[in-house]
């Protein structure tokens, strides 16, 4: 959290007489990751990636974007940004689902939604309708970012677009895997129990979709009554808490630097909400740090877990 966010935060709770405290920073704060190293193996790893998909005859996924690393068997492993491998130990979902429903909101390439399978799930993944429908805060800012996103995928329309950065890998790893993951398309904001089928789920996984949500508390109302076991949540760390719930805009003042996260909210908020939406149980189970491999951004997470 930079100095004027915690300034700013310092003046209001001082204004209606909230006392703030000041916590030690977690351990995985203090990681250090060979960042250099690091985004070398990611690059690697595309190189590798390119070779064994030519050798293997799969055609048309240069311009594919990889925002998990899955690995599809046999030497064949998507070069995602983010590589969670390495995390499902911290976020502790069962190690055997068998005969359990699963909802993945925000599934992206679906690495979650395919670990779920593994595990023995019955799996629904998530993603939007159209890459044009992430929350943004102006048509102006819509524009620009899909037409970044445009020119960095060559891609002549939104739905080419849509596809090369969603559906496509997703839709790729789910043939190589032989998976029978559900896709169901909507917003965070449009899910119910009639469009996914009318029954709830025993696990409902929203990962960081809340971050790029602009009413993270309405997004919560809509997954609430989706599940009827556990519903897991991922958020930023902040590395401050304070006796009251604090939720902090992330946007900035431009689109310099991460263009679509806009909040993140300390432990007690996520649980005052979870709570007033009925979760009788809301916990921190742990924290993971990770390297966002293209740019060498160190991020830190809280894993939450609410329970029915």
């Amino acid at each position: 959290m930079n100095s004027q966010i915690k300034r700013s935060i310092q003046r209001v709770f001082n204004a209606f007489g909230y006392k703030v405290q000041r916590a030690p920073r977690h351990d995985n704060n203090r990681r250090e990751f060979p960042i250099e190293k690091i985004k070398e193996e990611y690059q690697q790893q595309i190189r590798e990636f390119r070779e064994k998909t030519q050798s293997l005859g799969y055609g048309e996924l240069e311009n594919y974007y990889w925002y998990h690393t899955v690995d599809l068997g046999n030497g064949l492993i998507t070069p995602g940004d983010y590589d969670n491998r390495t995390v499902l130990s911290h976020v502790k979902f069962p190690a055997d689902m068998t005969g359990m429903s699963v909802l993945d909101v925000g599934s992206a390439t679906g690495f979650f939604a395919f670990e779920f399978e593994k595990r023995g799930a019955d799996v629904t993944s998530v993603e939007l309708p159209s890459i044009a429908d992430w929350d943004m805060p102006s048509d102006r800012d819509r524009d620009l970012t899909l037409k970044h996103l445009m020119a960095e995928h060559q891609a002549k329309t939104i739905e080419e677009l849509h596809w090369r950065h969603l559906d496509g890998p997703f839709e790729f790893c789910r043939k190589v895997l032989n998976s029978k993951v559900k896709r169901i398309h909507s917003s965070i904001y449009d899910l119910s129990l009639q469009k996914l089928g009318g029954a709830p789920f025993d696990l409902v996984f929203a990962g960081d979709v809340l971050l790029h949500s602009f009413s993270p508390l309405k997004a919560l109302v809509c997954l609430a009554p989706l599940c009827k076991g556990t519903l897991i949540i991922t958020q930023n760390s902040l590395d401050a808490e304070y006796d009251e719930p604090v939720m902090v805009y992330m946007g900035g003042s431009d689109r310099t630097g991460d263009s679509r996260s806009w909040w993140s909210a300390n432990k007690q908020c996520s649980q005052q909400m979870l709570k007033r939406l009925d979760f009788k149980e809301v916990f921190v189970v742990g924290q993971h740090s990770g390297v966002l491999r293209p740019h060498g951004y160190i991020y830190n997470r809280d894993i939450i877990h609410a329970i029915k």
